[in-house]
């Protein structure tokens, strides 16, 4: 089953999902080991990887929303409160809000900083602003902030998806396990 139904998501949202997922704790890895690096060329390295897979991950999020305009979003269960349902679609649309200005504070950063840059060595990223290092390092205080951010909305999704399966004993984290329900 490629595409959603109305109770369980196809294996393309499936896979965007959890690759998503590899790429933003990847990220993290990254992104602190590249901060906290000594200058280096394994530092300048590092930021390429980060930098590479963010620019990875805004085309990917492009691919998801464009995927989940296409195909339906399963419904929730039934019995599910009205906090849960406005609290689940205001977490989504969180996680999407900063799946996608994460790399954008990112790319301004490097551009702002007048910073020469390849996606994975190859491709040349433009810049999207003048250089300017006082906008670079409002960038770089904004982008920190969506990183905590971010990392508070992983835990509640993460704690969510395991509450509904392991409290609330419903289908919901198992519906979106890329191995699929067994029953």
């Amino acid at each position: 089953m490629l595409r959603n139904t109305d109770q369980n998501w196809g294996a393309i949202a499936k896979l965007l999902h959890w690759f998503m997922a590899v790429l933003i704790f990847t990220q993290i890895a990254l992104g602190w080991l590249a901060v906290s690096w000594p200058l280096s060329p394994t530092k300048l390295n590092l930021f390429v990887w980060h930098k590479s897979f963010g620019m990875l991950m805004l085309a990917l999020v492009v691919v998801r929303l464009l995927w989940r305009l296409a195909s339906p979003t399963p419904a929730l269960p039934t019995d599910t409160p009205r906090w849960e349902r406005t609290a689940a679609h205001a977490s989504h649309a969180l996680l999407y809000a900063l799946m996608i200005t994460m790399p954008l504070s990112g790319w301004v950063i490097n551009s702002a900083a007048n910073i020469p840059f390849r996606i994975f060595w190859l491709v040349p990223l433009p810049h999207i602003v003048a250089p300017d290092k006082a906008l670079a390092d409002m960038a770089k205080t904004i982008h920190l902030g969506l990183f905590v951010t971010l990392s508070l909305v992983l835990v509640l999704h993460i704690g969510a998806a395991l509450r509904h399966h392991f409290i609330k004993r419903n289908r919901i984290l198992v519906r979106m396990l890329p191995i699929g329900e067994r029953k």
